[in-house]
């Protein structure tokens, strides 16, 4: 049943490809982690200002957490890096890149003919 309306949204390609698997389990893996440490300081600074026992050992434990959550954030960039290092980028060159490189090919023909005293490769075959 058409209304003819149109819709509320429409889907359009993404024009950034997605991260690669073992990257993006290591920022899940990040996120998650300073999450807690997050919730870890909140809950310090609570247990601080209600002077309760528990503060000093949440203090300690969210810096530990504070340590683990920056090696997460370490493990995101290396392993990021690790995979670019592995399996590159894909690039294509412009055509304007590539017309470029052809022509500096062919100028650099032109000069070793010319160096060889333009003789071509048959009269060097046949002498």
């Amino acid at each position: 049943m058409d209304t003819g309306r149109q819709p509320l949204w429409q889907e359009e390609p993404a024009e950034r490809t997605h991260m690669p698997d073992p990257v993006r389990t290591a920022a899940v893996r990040a996120v998650i982690i300073v999450a807690l440490t997050l919730i870890q300081a909140m809950v310090a600074f609570l247990c601080t200002l209600a002077g309760s026992w528990y503060a000093f050992p949440a203090v300690l434990c969210t810096v530990a957490s504070t340590v683990v959550a920056t090696w997460g954030v370490l493990d995101v960039w290396v392993t990021r890096q690790v995979w670019i290092q592995r399996h590159g980028v894909r690039s294509q060159p412009s055509s304007t890149a590539r017309e470029l490189r052809r022509e500096r090919r062919r100028a650099r023909r032109q000069e070793r003919r010319e160096s060889r005293g333009g003789r071509s490769p048959v009269d060097r075959a046949a002498a």
